[in-house]
């Protein structure tokens, strides 16, 4: 079995807080509100040919969606994990950064293919990135955060302060 390759963590203090970054999401769940409420009324939105709405030509939704990445972010005891599946990526491509109390994972493929034989020839390019940002929850220690690298998933190990491993207080409720 493969190692995991450690990816380097880069810590950034000096960039001021980012505000809201505005993503398409936001824009898709106003369109479907916004349909719905037409069709509520019996009208519908104006369509294209093939079902498509015409509010679907402002927003690329199968090119902007198609490198976003795949990213579960679960509690682990000690720890949080967030981990995404990049595939076709190499940890030269990825990049790991933390600023202002937000994780970044931004990342970048470059395939280029060229086949000649004969009178045959074959040129190819495909290229896409993508940036997922996360606010990291109080009580993670920055210092010791990892990224690893191990086929095609990146995992980032976001390990919690001794204060904020303390274990959990149940409280009774009493009948009143």
């Amino acid at each position: 079995m493969a190692e995991p390759t450690k990816l380097p963590v880069k810590t950034e203090s000096k960039a001021p807080a980012p505000a809201h970054l505005a993503e398409w999401g936001a824009f898709d769940t106003l369109r479907r509100e916004i349909d719905q409420l037409f069709e509520g009324f019996g009208l519908r939105s104006p369509r294209l040919p093939f079902g498509r709405s015409a509010l679907d030509l402002f927003q690329p939704r199968e090119a902007a969606w198609a490198m976003t990445p795949a990213v579960d972010f679960a509690e682990r005891g000690k720890a949080y994990e967030i981990t995404a599946e990049l595939p076709g990526l190499d940890d030269k491509d990825i990049e790991v950064k933390l600023a202002n109390g937000t994780l970044t994972i931004k990342g970048e493929k470059k395939d280029e293919t060229e086949q000649r034989e004969g009178d045959y020839y074959l040129s190819e390019r495909r290229y896409g990135s993508f940036v997922r940002s996360f606010r990291v929850p109080d009580g993670v220690d920055a210092e010791k955060i990892e990224a690893t690298f191990a086929k095609g998933v990146l995992t980032v190990k976001l390990p919690k302060t001794a204060q904020a491993q303390q274990a959990e207080k149940k409280i009774a409720v009493k009948a009143a």
